[in-house]
């Protein structure tokens, strides 16, 4: 009895197989679909946005031995702009790290904004990706900006802001972030453009998109 649940059992995963593969190739599609969607709003080029992430990856390697167990920096690069965020122990090991940033190829300005002390405990970090939720919330229920042209990070209560904005979205973002509760100070970093320019960049976007098909007419009875 006992072997006939066991193979009922096995039968019934077998057959569910089929289904579950279906569900995790449609999740799989829905990221890579959101994902293509962020990078389609962002007023980045396709070739820039991937010169960022390796220059994020190429800065972290570029952090001396010596300071890796005591030092945490973060790299965030948006339109070959790098901000250094974090804490590392002194003056030189900050100053070291911003030099060999600048080294890198294709680096047009570096923000270094690293504190000095010890590091932040995962508490504090767990906090920080809080703030930045809310921010990223508050910039989407403004309905005044796209969220997608606002990059947001937090460190120790601190909220920096990058992205290629005009003036206007700079205002919207900045009293955003500063009037969210647990923001402790903004830093703003974001690139300004004029409004032609925005306007350019995001024709651009739209441009490289296939236009969708016309709708069908609609006939009230």
């Amino acid at each position: 009895m006992q072997k006939a649940k066991l193979s009922l059992a096995a039968i019934l995963m077998i057959a569910a197989l089929p289904a579950l593969q279906g569900c995790v190739e449609a999740a799989l599609l829905g990221t890579a679909a959101a994902a293509s969607v962020m990078s389609a709003h962002d007023r980045r080029s396709t070739g820039t946005q991937t010169d960022d992430e390796t220059t994020e990856w190429k800065a972290n390697q570029r952090v001396p031995e010596q300071y890796k167990n005591q030092a945490h920096a973060n790299f965030t690069v948006y339109n070959r702009r790098v901000l250094i965020t974090g804490e590392v122990p002194n003056e030189d090991a900050k100053s070291t790290i911003e030099s060999e940033v600048r080294k890198l190829e294709g680096v047009r300005e570096v923000y270094n904004e690293l504190g000095i002390g010890p590091a932040t405990p995962l508490g504090s970090r767990s906090n920080d990706s809080f703030i930045t939720s809310k921010v990223k919330a508050r910039l989407v229920d403004t309905n005044q900006l796209s969220a997608n042209h606002i990059k947001v990070l937090s460190e120790r209560g601190i909220v920096y802001l990058m992205g290629i904005v005009n003036e206007r979205e700079a205002k919207v973002a900045v009293a955003v972030a500063r009037t969210t509760a647990g923001v402790v100070k903004v830093v703003n970093v974001l690139e300004i453009v004029s409004e032609e320019e925005t306007r350019r960049l995001d024709n651009q976007v739209l441009g490289s998109r296939s236009t969708p098909p016309q709708s069908a007419p609609v006939e009230n009875r």
